[in-house]
């Protein structure tokens, strides 16, 4: 079924790539992101290989709240959404206490405040006409709490997979869906600076993963599912000593 979808975050990294996938499947897309260039340069991309899909593109700072709203409510009379992708996000941080307030204080904006903003305009057109699938990008770092430049990061996280859930008990048994994918180590724009771990996974085909996670409406995923599924149980009850070895 062809659904019209809305991301933010799409100008880079698992945003963009999600654009693609998308369309390669025949969904109509509505793409937000800061960056108008390279929104503008992905449209052309997606347009001449997916002529018969409807490609729309809106400048968007996911941390001015009103333009979230204001920009949602025109896409959505442009092209009738019936998914939205809170993807948005960054990966800036420094270890608490080091003089980087700023760095810790912009990634919680953008990882949650900004998030929140945007599951409310979100629900504000689903709700009426109780219909519509709501995916949180999360991460596997929200699984514990982690330490130095990743502790404000894995807490934002942690935070929009709890916001997910939370909505996901309120509308359980109704139309409106709730998802919330926890990418692994994916490579993407936010990790080019790291060197190739046996535990990062291509951009594309980790991308697949999410994709089909989405296209399915899970509640839950960690993707891709090896080694992310059993990594986030080992995680989670690993005691405190032996998950600062592992990380």
């Amino acid at each position: 079924m062809r659904r019209n979808i809305l991301i933010t975050g799409a100008s880079s990294g698992l945003g963009e790539e999600m654009a693609r996938q998308f369309a390669a499947k025949g969904h109509n897309l509505a793409l937000t992101a800061r960056r108008e260039d390279r929104l503008k340069a992905l449209q052309a991309e997606l347009t001449a290989a997916h002529p018969n899909a409807t490609i729309l593109v809106h400048p968007l700072d996911v941390n001015d709240h009103a333009a979230v709203f204001e920009t949602f409510k025109k896409t959505d009379a442009e092209l009738p959404l019936d998914r939205i992708i809170v993807n948005a996000g960054i990966g800036k941080g420094a270890p608490l206490g080091t003089g980087r307030f700023d760095a810790n204080l912009i990634t919680a904006q953008t990882n949650f405040t900004a998030v929140l903003a945007q599951a409310e305009a979100a629900l504000e057109l689903f709700r009426p006409r109780n219909t519509g699938h709501l995916v949180f990008i999360s991460s596997v770092a929200a699984v514990r709490g982690m330490p130095k430049s990743v502790t404000t990061y894995a807490a934002t996280k942690a935070a929009v997979a709890t916001l997910a859930e939370g909505l996901r008990l309120e509308l359980l048994g109704k139309p409106i869906k709730v998802s919330t994918i926890f990418p692994g180590y994916i490579r993407s724009e936010l990790n080019e600076h790291v060197a190739k771990t046996p535990l990062i996974v291509d951009t594309v085909p980790g991308v697949r993963a999410m994709v089909a996670a989405i296209e399915a409406e899970k509640a839950k995923a960690f993707v891709p599912s090896w080694p992310w599924v059993p990594m986030a149980r080992i995680l989670e009850f690993a005691p405190l000593p032996l998950l600062k070895r592992m990380i």
